[in-house]
């Protein structure tokens, strides 16, 4: 399939108003809406593959509602030290051989310190060296911190802002919206392109949902990679217990992503062990065309390499290759 020729439009003057009509729409005009500007954006039928691997797990000072890592909630979860850096190399080899082109690390920290930020940069190097596309997520960075992992190798930082401006303070209160909008423009002033989004079912509303994306889709330029997640309670935290969102909202949250930040890579990214084939369908239909293989995110479960393919296969869907990410 080749790429449409009609234009899109890209804006960053959104206001929430015409986010939440998007909301509003009926919801098949929504996805017609939202397909469109995908296949005017990008080839149909090609999803980039990314891993995701927890360098190292819990013990976290921030207090994140959702979070299985905080040391603020008792999850049973165990703690586990800053692995070695030829693990994670191993690690990144191995999930390019099942179909990987960016491989992306996760730390629970507030912020790298200057220690394991040293080790850190040696992991980046070393799976910058297989020929994969590297991304961390290593908490709040400060403009120093932003270029040495710009130097070391670094492709894409993660840094979600999670919910809306509103909606945060119910969330977390360790740090605000505000630092992790600084930290995004720390990265974006060393060179390095932006993973950034947020969690559907914090206890939020549709309308909170169109204030998060006008948040991301503001930003100039819009951020590379957009992954909207789907909360996966956990016990022992705080949101162990809210209400899930309605499946067709989280479906619009992924259309209108689309539609306001047309060339972003929108991923499909936690929750997707809980969703059944017919409703990723659906969000891939709307514009998601990013996901992580392999069975384990961070700490939460994710489908098996062998049931995506599977799923892909049906679907059509194929690897995008790296040269058009």
């Amino acid at each position: 399939m080749t790429v449409l020729t009609q234009a899109v439009e890209v804006r960053h003057d959104w206001t929430k108003d015409q986010a939440n009509a998007l909301f509003e729409a009926p919801f098949m005009d929504l996805l017609h809406h939202a397909h469109t500007v995908h296949r005017a954006c990008f080839r149909a039928g090609e999803i980039q593959i990314s891993r995701l691997l927890s360098i190292k797990t819990g013990a976290c000072p921030e207090d994140c509602g959702y979070c299985s890592q905080s040391a603020h909630h008792a999850t049973g979860l165990e703690k586990e030290t800053l692995m070695q850096v030829q693990e994670v190399i191993d690690a990144a080899a191995k999930a390019k051989a099942e179909g990987a082109t960016r491989f992306c690390m996760g730390a629970a920290w507030r912020g790298p310190n200057e220690k394991d930020l040293s080790t850190a940069l040696a992991m980046i190097e070393g799976v910058k060296a297989l020929g994969l596309e590297t991304c961390a997520s290593f908490g709040l960075l400060n403009k120093d911190q932003a270029q040495e992992l710009k130097d070391a190798g670094l492709d894409y930082y993660n840094h979600n802002l999670d919910t809306s401006p509103d909606h945060y303070a119910q969330v977390i209160s360790t740090r605000t919206f505000q630092d992790r909008l600084d930290t995004l423009e720390n990265v974006r002033e060393a060179g390095m392109h932006i993973c950034s989004g947020g969690i559907v079912g914090l206890g939020e509303g549709n309308q909170d949902r169109a204030s998060m994306l006008v948040s991301l889709a503001n930003l100039a330029p819009h951020p590379e990679s957009v992954p909207i997640n789907l909360l996966m309670p956990i016990a022992g935290t705080p949101l162990s217990d809210v209400t899930p969102p309605d499946p067709f909202d989280f479906i619009r949250t992924i259309a209108v992503a689309r539609i306001m930040m047309p060339h972003s890579m929108v991923r499909l990214s936690a929750g997707r062990d809980g969703m059944n084939d017919q409703m990723q369908a659906l969000c891939f239909f709307a514009g998601a065309n990013s996901v992580f293989c392999g069975e384990k995110l961070l700490t939460a479960g994710n489908p098996s390499p062998q049931a995506d393919r599977s799923l892909f296969d049906r679907l059509g869907l194929r690897p995008m290759p790296m040269s058009t990410q």
